[in-house]
């Protein structure tokens, strides 16, 4: 694999390399180095070091993952009315909801936590707030990809959780829904916030037990999660 820009500066590109080939999802340093074609005891120093810097952190299974410190870099770029107006509409919807609800903005091939409020908690940077996931799994990466334009749909396929037809069903519906984990364990539902020119801008999401969201999750929250996104865009308009 190799890096879409060069630095000039060796380094620099293979902690590029490193940070890249994590977009994909959860890796070993063994993995990384299969992935990059770098050798492993130079993706090992690297990928400490990255750690070290919040640019890389690790999962349950100690496999290297994007850092925190990115998904906050992303926050604080990304300072905008979006931010200014949300936390309202998310203090709102968790308690309507008595669910995590967050709010989502693509970055390429990741989606970034933007805000997130929880049950009995306002809406804050808390830690979910700066997260970053890779946009092939999950509620909110639908409800990300699902009105792109066909090259973008196609690029989000490859390797994704979720298919063409899945999202042919986001657009129908205006909502995305995903029950996770194993067992399922974990519903998501999200919905697409849309510009004043209407594009998707982001998405609003609640995550919580399966239990809880039901079943089919989004029979009971679509509507609910739809609505406070359509008040989310409404606010960006004044």
């Amino acid at each position: 694999m190799t890096t879409s820009t060069n630095s000039g500066v060796g380094v620099l590109n293979k902690a590029s390399e490193i940070i890249d080939a994590l977009q994909g999802g959860p890796a070993t340093s063994a993995e990384i180095a299969d992935l990059t074609g770098l050798p492993r005891s130079t993706v090992h120093r690297l990928a400490l070091a990255l750690e070290r810097l919040r640019l890389l952190s690790r999962d349950r299974q100690s496999r290297f993952v994007l850092g925190p410190r990115l998904g906050e870099l992303v926050v604080e770029a990304c300072r905008d009315p979006l931010l200014a107006v949300a936390g309202p509409v998310l203090d709102r919807l968790c308690d309507e909801t008595g669910t995590s609800a967050r709010l989502y903005r693509r970055m390429g091939s990741v989606r970034v936590c933007l805000m997130s409020a929880e049950p009995g908690i306002e809406a804050r940077q808390t830690e979910s707030a700066g997260a970053a996931f890779p946009m092939k799994s999950g509620a909110a990466a639908q409800a990300l990809l699902a009105w792109e334009d066909p090259d973008q749909l196609y690029q989000g396929l490859l390797g994704a959780q979720f298919s063409a037809a899945m999202l042919a069903g986001v657009r129908r519906q205006g909502w995305a829904q995903s029950v996770h984990g194993r067992p399922a364990t974990i519903a998501s539902v999200a919905a697409p916030v849309r510009s004043p020119n209407n594009r998707v801008v982001a998405a609003l999401a609640l995550s919580g037990p399966a239990e809880l969201l039901a079943r089919r999750p989004a029979l009971s929250y679509g509507r609910t999660v739809m609505n406070a996104a359509v008040r989310l865009g409404q606010e960006l308009v004044r």
